[in-house]
């Protein structure tokens, strides 16, 4: 393919995904009931194998999305991280493979620590499974200016450990490894927690539905903005979205299911419908289920705090992580027991209501730019919410649009070059018409 099919090709990709995201879900639902589409990885994603024990332990760095396995046990990676004040986030997801089996005591943890074997303070995250094999994210932290034995600059570990109970599926799973720095903050920057913020449930819009169909994961999530939204659902899915939520916005989030096609009357699954909400570097924020009996279901979180540096030193768990601007992601799962008694080959209609609050406010001081670790809202984050683009929808479009813009002046430069050539043919034209007359 030419170059300029090439650029055919990418404009209408990017024009169809933005218009696919625009229309009801039912327009173009497959009529079968597959299995859920696969996680799809980061693109770029590194190949690494992570070691039993700090020996031999692979080097990851910020910037860069890894991709390896992990069977029950331990996984040991290599930071070398720098003095400056900054802050590490290693996040790991882990991917069971649809149906596997779970129990609430199986997941992931992430530990930063020293070469020493220190456990660097406040850095350990971890997540837990509830009735589902879904996808599974924690993020370990080294805070660099809060913790003064894991600030020095040198070696840092980080230990992924996948805990899993003995009846549970031992296989290795895929495990996605994500690095992010947030520099380090500079003068006047908050170092104790803010107080005095409302809590309570969210006012959900009650507007008419506009369809966003859902991703696979953090890497291709659909992006929301306030309103409310449609997807649909079949039992053992689960459905991605990403907020950006800029200094001083809350988030408010409300899901329901609507009927499905039941073939058995009086039965309902436990956690049938789940939603958990993870903040930019994939900590879990918070989290709820709720069991659905076919006809209706629905789950509330209670709205964010606003979003703010200080929020790191709160005690309050459903706090400290909501310390930093950029895209939140939310993830809805539709229990596999509920095929037990509805026809999955149906899919069941899913409504987000997401209330966004609060007037973005400006930013901590930070040494350096925190948009190249993935934090902070900009320009090209709101529209991607207001186009309900993904991740590489959105760097399409931007491509798209950086192209034309070459082309543009590139065409604006060539005209100014024929103008000047035929304005110099014609002043030639003239003087020689001159000569000749005379």
């Amino acid at each position: 393919m030419g170059v300029v099919g090439r650029v055919r090709t990418t404009v209408w990709a990017a024009a169809l995904g933005t218009v696919l995201a625009g229309v009801p879900v039912a327009a173009y639902a497959e009529e079968s009931a597959p299995q859920p589409p696969a996680y799809r990885a980061a693109d770029g994603a590194r190949k690494v194998e992570g070691k039993p024990s700090t020996a031999d332990a692979p080097l990851i760095e910020a910037g860069n999305t890894y991709e390896d396995t992990i069977g029950p046990g331990e996984r040991v990676y290599r930071l070398v991280l720098q003095q400056d004040g900054s802050n590490a986030y290693v996040s790991a997801v882990l991917r069971p493979p649809a149906g596997a089996k779970v129990s609430g005591s199986d997941g992931v943890e992430v530990e930063l620590m020293t070469t020493a074997g220190r456990s660097c303070r406040a850095s350990t995250g971890r997540a837990t499974f509830g009735y589902d094999a879904v996808p599974l994210a924690a993020a370990g932290v080294r805070w660099g200016a809060e913790d003064d034995e894991c600030a020095p600059a040198g070696v840092y570990y980080a230990k992924v450990t996948r805990t899993s109970a003995k009846s549970s599926d031992q296989s290795p799973w895929p495990l996605e490894l994500k690095v992010q720095r947030e520099p380090g903050r500079g003068p006047g920057a908050p170092t104790t927690a803010p107080s005095g913020w409302p809590t309570g449930a969210p006012s959900l819009p009650g507007t008419e539905a506009v369809g966003r169909a859902g991703g696979t994961g953090f890497n291709d999530a659909r992006a929301l903005g306030a309103g409310v939204w449609r997807d649909e659902m079949r039992p053992g899915q689960t459905r991605w979205y990403r907020v950006p939520l800029d200094w001083g916005q809350r988030l408010g989030l409300g899901a329901e299911l609507s009927a499905a096609k039941r073939t058995k009357d009086f039965t309902s699954a436990s956690g049938g419908l789940s939603v958990t909400l993870y903040t930019p570097f994939r900590s879990p924020v918070s989290g709820k289920g709720v069991s659905y009996d076919g006809v209706q279901a629905g789950v509330t979180l209670e709205k964010t705090p606003p979003v703010d540096y200080g929020n790191r030193f709160s005690g309050d768990r459903e706090t400290q992580p909501v310390s930093v601007a950029g895209w939140y992601y939310v993830a809805v799962t539709m229990g596999a027991k509920v095929a037990d008694f509805t026809e999955d080959a149906v899919p069941v209609p899913l409504t987000l209501r997401v209330e966004v609050t609060g007037t973005p406010a400006k930013g901590p001081a930070y040494k350096e730019d925190p948009a190249a670790g993935g934090f902070g809202v900009g320009a090209e984050d709101r529209a991607a919410a207001r186009e309900g683009l993904t991740a590489p929808e959105a760097a399409e479009a931007a491509g798209t649009r950086s192209l034309m813009r070459v082309v543009a002046g590139a065409g604006f430069g060539a005209g100014t070059l024929l103008l000047a050539v035929l304005g110099g043919w014609v002043l030639l034209g003239r003087r020689g018409r001159g000569t000749t007359a005379a």
